[in-house]
């Protein structure tokens, strides 16, 4: 098999190592519309707050508002469109935690930020790298609406040595506390 490398890979601008702990990217906005918040609803979340807004204006929410799970759509639309289209992504194992902190109703413009936090590499893939990161989506009036925080795993512009030699960012491929309950 052929390794990814730069030279045989000119699409992709950012790789693992472009990555640093701390930067922020602000990936973009988007506004729901009334229709995509019910459409969605519809396949996805059917409950009456979703769907019908006279049902939900007698809810908790005192209005129509998107499904949380719409909301994570509407931030992953962003994250690839704005970013993970340049990058060397090779996916995510997973979130670990995930909060929506406040409602969004239709017209809302939300933003997304993106924050690296931390990285590693990985044990047993000399050519992949995880990187820790933080979504936070905010509302048009810089209200937080969504929290969530996961790995994203990037393909190495350069293979790191295994085995808990030092790979190319000073980082220790065996690192005990990057790896607390990870299973990469």
């Amino acid at each position: 098999m052929t390794a990814i490398t730069p030279e045989l890979s000119p699409h992709i601008e950012i790789w693992w190592e472009d990555l640093p702990v701390g930067v922020a990217r602000e990936m973009g906005s988007v506004s729901p519309s009334a229709e995509e918040i019910v459409a969605f609803a519809r396949q996805f979340d059917p409950q009456p707050f979703h769907l019908d807004p006279e049902a939900a204006k007698h809810s908790v929410f005192g209005g129509l508002c998107a499904s949380g799970w719409h909301t994570c759509s509407l931030a992953m639309g962003l994250m690839v469109r704005n970013f993970l289209h340049k990058t060397s992504s090779l996916g995510s194992p997973g979130l670990e935690n995930l909060r929506w902190l406040k409602p969004v109703y239709p017209g809302d413009v939300l933003s997304l930020r993106q924050t690296v936090t931390d990285k590693r590499g990985m044990r047993k893939r000399a050519d992949v790298g995880l990187a820790r990161t933080v979504w936070e989506m905010f509302n048009q009036h810089g209200d937080k609406v969504l929290h969530m925080e996961g790995h994203g795993m990037f393909r190495r512009r350069q293979p790191a040595r295994l085995e808990g030699e030092a790979d190319t960012q000073g980082l220790d491929a065996t690192d005990g506390q990057a790896q607390k309950n990870q299973p990469l």
